[in-house]
């Protein structure tokens, strides 16, 4: 399974091939769609493939949607069979670029910048920009991010008798470490 998220993810990065690249295989990705007085809709992925290309600010991402975990395993079982349904969507991808990025720019001193592009849930494709900040340290580039997703935006549909239990802003959050390559 890992050998095919390797390859499909090299797929999305062929653009990439002859860059200083920055990459990582356990880059977390969480959101949280949780509404106040009732049960946290939270879960995270511990295993996001990102690939930078670092002198042109190009990446792009990948997650398996099944390995997002929440802390209630029937709520998992709901999300990926009803929600994502994760047998016709198997995956999640990200392509964009980082504005203005610079590699010789970057310190120990969080930056913040914007990342744009596209992101494809549940075979929707949808324009997204983030504010994230980077650093470098010890050779490796760190990055955390946030933006805003909404699942009538990816054509998820939410059962009528837990609209009130799930936000409909889910938050989304990243938190790389990329190493050179």
């Amino acid at each position: 399974m890992k050998k095919i998220l390797l390859c499909t993810a090299l797929l999305l990065l062929t653009s990439l091939t002859f860059a200083q690249k920055y990459s990582s295989k356990t880059g977390k990705v969480t959101f949280e769609a949780s509404v106040p007085l009732f049960e946290d809709v939270h879960a995270q992925d511990d295993n996001n493939i990102v690939v930078l290309n670092a002198d042109t600010g190009d990446m792009a991402s990948i997650s398996i949607v099944k390995n997002f975990h929440f802390k209630v395993k029937l709520m998992e079982e709901h999300f990926n069979e009803n929600y994502a349904e994760t047998t016709k969507y198997p995956k999640t991808t990200f392509t964009g670029k980082i504005l203005n990025f610079d590699k010789d720019k970057l310190t120990a001193a969080p930056q913040k910048y914007t990342v744009q592009g596209k992101l494809n849930f549940h075979g929707v494709d949808r324009a997204v920009s983030s504010a994230a900040t980077l650093y470098a340290k010890d050779g490796k580039i760190y990055m955390q991010g946030t933006f805003t997703a909404k699942p009538v935006d990816y054509n998820v549909t939410i059962p009528k008798m837990v609209t009130k239990k799930v936000a409909e802003n889910v938050s989304v959050e990243y938190n790389y470490i990329l190493v050179k390559q």
